[in-house]
């Protein structure tokens, strides 16, 4: 445990996780923040049904009740698969140091630029996370009149009389943190571990290409082992994607679908609605998705790319003077570089920008289609 939390890479959502005891540890935090939230979101879809016919209002509450469905099934796959979260983390702790001491400036600048790049979206995503979760609490305040944060229906009770109105408004404010604290730390971990895998591909670029440095007077044997060590790394990384993919797959899935549906009625509400606030608020939500859904799109997309120019790097390596029998080792390489590295949606389709490009498409189809309708 102590080398996930030294790890820096990864440390800033492994602290997250460890706080409300997802991973690492077992304690009461766990069912202090999953079952509140779990049971404020069965709430949200009552309210959902029970709202039917108003379609501005349907959307606005959809989205908050699709963000928080996604946000306690993220915590759920996590608690379930615990330890092989777990294990991860220990394996990626593991190759950090191991890489953290090669004795190469260009990939401990690349080492360092790449944690600082993790570190930093993590902490931004949490505060950023932080302020929209404050104005959507906030927000109905200035309205003008009683609005909850976020739609709930539960029988037998009126919401917008107090005192009840105040318990439940103050309730949903307090447990808006540990819903912030479900959902984003998923999107960094997956940001953090995709920029870990693009470290690990460009170490073995570099080292593919500069393998032959100061390798002495015993210049083929030495370089046959270097050669050797280079294919298990590159095993090693085809591994850790496959891993990381599995872990993922599923909920990529799930965000594909949910998302892009989502994407497209928040459009088709931002074309109809007429009032200023409820415009920057529409907005702020389409932003939102589009963010989340354009930083899992990117990285794996980054991971796929540079997955193939392992192949350019090993042919631009110093193999001409060796002997046949290394070049065929390197020639191994060249020939599995050609079959990239791929993050899925669901084991379906590879997360690429054209596949994010599409969904975008897809979204905005849909959207002229049901305001053609709606016209």
């Amino acid at each position: 445990m102590e080398s996930i939390l030294s790890c820096p890479i990864v440390s800033v959502n492994a602290r997250v996780w460890r706080f409300w005891s997802f991973v690492l540890k077992h304690d009461a935090m766990r069912y202090i923040s999953i079952i509140p939230v779990t049971v404020m979101t069965f709430f949200m879809f009552l309210d959902l049904g029970h709202s039917w016919g108003d379609f501005q209002d349907v959307i606005i509450k959809g989205y908050f009740a699709v963000l928080y469905f996604n946000a306690v099934l993220r915590t759920l796959i996590l608690v379930k698969d615990r330890k092989l979260y777990e294990n991860f983390m220990e394996g990626i702790s593991k190759f950090y140091f191991e890489i953290s001491r090669i004795d190469d400036h260009q990939i401990q600048s690349l080492l360092r630029s790449y944690t600082a790049r993790a570190r930093m979206l993590s902490i931004s995503n949490l505060a950023l996370g932080a302020i929209i979760s404050t104005c959507f609490t906030v927000y109905p305040m200035f309205t003008g009149v009683r609005g909850l944060p976020y739609g709930m229906y539960i029988p037998g009770v009126d919401g917008y009389q107090s005192p009840q109105y105040e318990i439940i408004y103050l309730v949903q404010v307090v447990l808006t943190f540990p819903g912030c604290c479900m959902y984003i730390p998923f999107t960094s971990f997956f940001v953090s571990t995709t920029l870990f895998g693009l470290v690990q591909i460009k170490t073995l670029q570099r080292q593919l290409q500069t393998f032959k440095d100061g390798i002495g007077s015993h210049g083929n044997k030495n370089a046959n082992l270097q050669v050797i060590k280079l294919i298990q790394d590159h095993k090693r990384i085809i591994a850790y994607v496959s891993e990381l993919n599995s872990l993922v797959t599923y909920i990529c899935f799930v965000e594909f679908l949910s998302f892009g549906l989502m994407l497209c009625a928040l459009l088709f509400l931002l074309n109809v609605i007429e009032n200023h606030a409820q415009i920057v608020i529409v907005a702020a939500y389409i932003f939102m998705i589009i963010s989340q859904i354009f930083a899992f799109y990117w990285h794996a997309n980054e991971v796929r790319e540079e997955s193939m120019n392992i192949a350019v790097a090993a042919y631009s390596g110093p193999w001409v003077e060796l002997d046949d029998s290394i070049k065929k080792k390197l020639l191994l390489i060249i020939l599995r570089a050609q079959q990239p590295l791929e993050i899925t949606v669901g084991n379906v389709y590879p997360m690429t920008l054209e596949m994010f490009q599409s969904l975008l498409n897809a979204s905005y189809s849909y959207f002229t289609l049901l305001r053609r309708v709606y016209n």
